[in-house]
């Protein structure tokens, strides 16, 4: 399902690939439009539903607040609603995020499916009601569905304004002098990063598992962006301190300092675990990057 934008260029540009080859069908839909989700399930009919749509930036979520609550509160209890009546026997994925957390931590300095829930933007409070919305429509309609609480998954395919890739894009088009500076908000804010590869690969056990549960999906390893800086431009023999710079713009309202996941359980009931390194995703992108920008 794909929302309707003034530019369709943008709206399939990541699955070019796959519409071409006919491997991907698209249809128009919206998360504020039940509609558009009943017309698509009564004719589809899946066998299992991924909801990972969502207004998915969290530091503008703090700008588009009631936009972010629509799309990523009320517009999961219009898909569930919808797949309670049209199609009940499917199973359910919900994207659930490790920013509902907050700066809620276990005294041994990590979060679990047990850490209280103690969201710090807008983004993480629509999401906590995705994730009890979720878990409600499992106990009371007794359907599979399922959360897993990703914490941040990245790869060459993440927007340029998240600051994986932010940072990547312009510590490879400053080496090729194609841009002089990099502006930054929080650089000592630790995140638990891993490969959205790994990440789905664990969204379809959860969704195949043989009973409905929620998991968190983690490398277990938390670095500052500070650290992502100086890992990114080391590889390409720069010194980050020579080029970035912190803007206040980019500073959350409230930030959250530190995120670092415990997915033993997806590791032990699941089989789970992730085959990328911090290091072997950030060569990853910063070779995606390369390319690009080798012409010029």
């Amino acid at each position: 399902m794909v929302r309707r934008n003034s530019t369709p260029e943008h709206q399939e540009s990541r699955i070019d690939h796959l519409i071409e080859n006919e491997s991907v069908h698209t249809e128009y839909g919206d998360m504020t439009d039940k509609s558009s989700m009943d017309r698509m399930l009564q004719s589809i009919q899946p066998d299992e539903i991924y909801n990972v749509a969502a207004q998915s930036h969290v530091r503008i979520s703090f700008d588009l607040p009631v936009f972010t609550v629509q799309t990523n509160a009320v517009g999961v209890l219009n898909l569930l609603e919808s797949y309670r009546l049209n199609c009940p026997k499917a199973h359910f994925y919900q994207a659930s995020s490790s920013e509902m957390f907050g700066n809620s931590i276990d005294e041994d300095k990590f979060q679990r499916e047990t850490t209280p829930l103690n969201p710090t933007s807008p983004y993480g409070c629509a999401k906590v009601f995705g994730y009890n919305i979720t878990r409600h429509y499992r106990n009371a309609h007794k359907l599979f569905v399922c959360n897993g609480i990703l914490f941040n998954h990245e790869s060459p395919r993440r927007g340029a304004n998240f600051v994986t890739n932010k940072v990547v894009k312009a510590a490879v088009r400053i080496k090729a002098s194609l841009q002089g500076k990099l502006e930054l908000g929080n650089m000592d804010g630790y995140r638990d990063w891993g490969h959205s590869k790994d990440y789905v690969r664990a969204m379809h056990l959860i969704i195949n598992h043989d009973k409905p549960d929620d998991f968190v999906i983690a490398t277990g390893q938390t670095h500052s962006v500070r650290e992502l800086c100086e890992y990114v431009f080391g590889a390409l023999n720069l010194d980050y301190k020579d080029y970035v710079a912190q803007n206040p713009k980019f500073l959350r309202a409230e930030e959250l300092k530190y995120l670092r996941g415990d997915s033993s359980r997806a590791r032990e009931i699941l089989g789970w675990s992730p085959e990328y390194t911090f290091e072997t995703l950030l060569d990853e992108m910063i070779e995606h990057w390369q390319k690009i920008y080798s012409n010029e």
